[in-house]
């Protein structure tokens, strides 16, 4: 599905995953998306945002990155649409195969809003049984770049970092950089951080209910074995996660929970 705005920015997601696949913004292509992604309605998407959801990577018994981002997701009602805002929203909701991974009954909407040089993806999970449900995840954002090694991230400095390719803790710098592989998990910073990309920017939010940012780049060690990488991808793409990684997010019964991440051309 594609979402326009009458001055040319533009969206579109897939229904697989409900991964949001573009994002075309002030005439430029902000997310990205591998050539050579398996477009299969099995496997997950390599690249725009897929949806990790209710397990964050293999922390926990299900597949990596737990199910959402591998199934088909249902559009809720006709998209809105006007000239200088356009929202749609798609859900998925429990059922017997996903019953048989992970027990809890629940619903997930997402929700994409476009306004001019801004996009919003919200996550949204209501509880509809009977005890708690308790999950992990991210809003998993691929974002282009010219050179991955000359873009510029700041906003993170002095919180609290792990570095899971060297599993040591210790404190985000002012300016990350990305001349290599970089995986880290940072607490999330009380305001937008700053993505510059040589004469280009964003600023990226997140809500509160996400306790995490995760940044990551595979590297060109760990780019050749992602079978659904173009060769030289990683140099062009720059993850900037909205997540909940090392405290999972419990959902009473009968509760509802929302998160989102926003980014704004600068």
């Amino acid at each position: 599905m594609r979402l326009a705005l009458s001055d040319g920015d533009s969206a579109t997601v897939a229904l697989h995953g409900a991964t949001v696949l573009s994002w075309i913004a002030d005439g430029r292509e902000r997310l990205f998306l591998s050539q050579t992604s398996r477009f299969n309605g099995r496997d997950a998407i390599r690249g725009g945002v897929p949806v990790c959801w209710p397990q964050f990577n293999a922390r926990g018994d299900l597949p990596k990155h737990g199910f959402a981002r591998n199934r088909s997701w249902q559009v809720d009602g006709p998209a809105q649409l006007d000239r200088e805002v356009a929202e749609v929203s798609l859900s998925l909701s429990s059922d017997n195969d996903t019953q048989a991974l992970w027990s809890h009954r629940f619903a997930t909407r997402l929700t994409l809003t476009l306004w001019p040089g801004v996009l919003r993806i919200a996550l949204g999970v209501q509880n509809l049984g009977d005890t708690p449900l308790a999950f992990t995840g991210a809003l998993h954002t691929y974002l282009r770049v010219d050179d991955t090694a000359q873009a510029a991230l700041t906003g993170l400095g002095g919180l609290p970092q792990w570095d899971a390719l060297q599993d040591v803790n210790g404190q985000a710098d002012d300016v990350l950089r990305f001349p290599g592989a970089f995986d880290r998990v940072y607490s999330a910073a009380a305001g937008p951080l700053r993505l510059q990309d040589g004469g280009h920017a964003l600023t990226i939010a997140q809500s509160p209910e996400w306790a995490h940012t995760v940044v990551w780049n595979p590297g060109a060690e760990g780019a050749a074995l992602l079978t659904d990488l173009e060769p030289g991808g990683h140099r062009h793409m720059l993850c900037v996660e909205a997540a909940q990684v090392f405290q999972p997010v419990t959902v009473a019964a009968g509760e509802r929970w929302q998160g989102w991440q926003q980014f704004n051309v600068v």
